[in-house]
């Protein structure tokens, strides 16, 4: 590594590993939110709920977050180019196969596996980009990265939709496929070699184990405190995507296929907040950003409330763009906040909380939504779960703060609780929207007030 302190903006290495990691974003998460948009069409075909149709997101977002932690060590030993580009290369021939699975239960198994490919991608990405731009510019280039990310988001649900319609949900995942094989591609052909970071394979010493690295970083307040933010941020963000287009297909919407499909657009309001949320927190410090954007979030998923098209959109507009805004700033937090040697495993743990919570919420406000079937439940829950991550960050408690970090767990410990006993709340809701007597409030005002 020599006297290598990173690229600087502006040299043509540092535009390059940028493009770079802009396509392997778009070549990962366009694969795993490729039937995103198709759910409703996947359910009448396989005759299932649309909780059961969910689980082909879940599934591949479980998939990556099982796997993100063994990519980590694969990075550390093999190096982490080579990891990414293994993934992406596995995950593309897994994709290819998807679109010919003719039961339930085929289509998940090959979507767990999809997802742990992905798995390379956002284990590796953060940490090859701390190592190998120059430290006063990662939080603008990991905005950039996440850019990346929500054009991949995007691309795949507006394409498999698109698609779907006119040939069926199996074309559009396959269309999506054929996107990511021409991502893939450009990135193996652009990513720069590490220059900041010497495999395990190469080195004369050994370093810390896995397991040591892994304490490192879970021993740390700061890193839990960045890994709950990954969390509550996700989970709240794939409840709403997964059940706004069942809920806007119907009363008093009653929105087509092609309006709800086009409803993912609001993706490119991520698109712009995450680069200028990364540029704003080098000029004005990583927390004070954070927290605007959690506002945003919330603001957002309030107006998701109001039963008018026009304001559900732009309710969804200030979720998205709060949401990436959220992430860019929490995801290329964690590996600057960590150990020079854990940084590959705290970037994995951020990605393990971030689809745990995508996994979790993504299915279980299914089971809500199946019952409410067209009651505000999505917005409830992803309200709920801003809001928390608010109450973590709350007092100026951030990871800079080492003195307050007891007093931070113990409103995470409370938030999280919080959250653990929200079902509840939700299922009394269930039973009484239909008499117009819901108490949300009186069950929310208590929590608060508990936090």
């Amino acid at each position: 590594m020599g006297d290598f302190s990173g690229h600087v903006p502006g040299s043509r290495e540092y535009r390059r590993l940028l493009i770079a990691l802009f396509f392997a974003g778009v070549a990962t998460f366009a694969q795993l939110y490729a039937t995103q948009a198709v759910l409703p069409t996947i359910a009448a075909d396989v005759h299932t709920s649309p909780s059961n149709a969910a689980l082909t997101v879940s599934a591949s977002t479980l998939g990556l977050a099982a796997a993100v932690i063994p990519w980590s060590t694969v990075a550390d030993r093999v190096g982490r180019v080579p990891a990414m580009s293994i993934g992406l290369v596995l995950a593309t021939v897994l994709g290819a196969i998807t679109p010919f699975a003719h039961d339930l239960g085929t289509l998940l198994l090959l979507r767990l596996l999809e997802g742990a490919a992905l798995g390379a991608v956002p284990a590796v990405a953060l940490a090859y980009l701390s190592e190998e731009v120059d430290a006063r510019y990662v939080a603008a280039a990991a905005g950039s990265y996440i850019a990346g990310t929500t054009v991949g988001g995007l691309s795949g649900r507006v394409v498999s939709g698109w698609v779907a319609e006119a040939a069926g949900w199996r074309w559009g995942v396959a269309s999506v496929v054929l996107l990511c094989l021409v991502a893939a591609v450009l990135f193996l052909a652009l990513v720069p070699a590490s220059r900041g970071f010497v495999p395990g394979r190469l080195r004369t010493t050994k370093g810390p184990s896995t397991v040591r690295r892994l304490w490192l970083n879970l021993r740390s307040n700061a890193q839990l405190a960045l890994y709950a933010q990954g969390f509550l941020l996700m989970g709240a963000f794939v409840a709403v995507y997964n059940y706004l287009g069942f809920h806007v297909s119907e009363s008093p919407f009653s929105l087509s296929p092609a309006v709800v499909t086009s409803l993912f657009l609001a993706y490119l309001a991520g698109t712009v907040s995450s680069p200028r949320a990364g540029a704003l927190a080098v000029r004005h410090g990583r927390l004070p950003v954070l927290l605007g954007c959690s506002l945003v979030m919330t603001g957002g998923a309030a107006l998701m409330f109001v039963p008018a098209t026009a304001v559900v959109v732009v309710g969804l507009i200030a979720f998205t763009a709060g949401f990436f805004g959220a992430h860019a700033v929490a995801s290329g937090w964690t590996p600057v906040a960590a150990e020079p040697q854990a940084r590959a495993q705290a970037s994995s743990l951020y990605y393990l909380g971030y689809y745990a919570g995508s996994s979790v919420f993504g299915w279980a406000l299914g089971v809500v939504y199946g019952e409410a079937r067209g009651g505000d439940g999505s917005s409830a829950r992803c309200s709920r779960c801003a809001l928390c991550r608010w109450a973590w960050r709350w007092g100026r408690c951030g990871p800079r703060r080492d003195d307050r970090n007891s007093q931070c767990s113990r409103r995470a410990g409370q938030c999280l609780h919080a959250l653990s006993v929200g079902p509840t709340s939700v299922e009394s809701d269930v039973r009484e929207v239909g008499s117009g007597r819901c108490r949300r409030a009186q069950h929310d005002g208590r929590r608060e007030g508990d936090i």
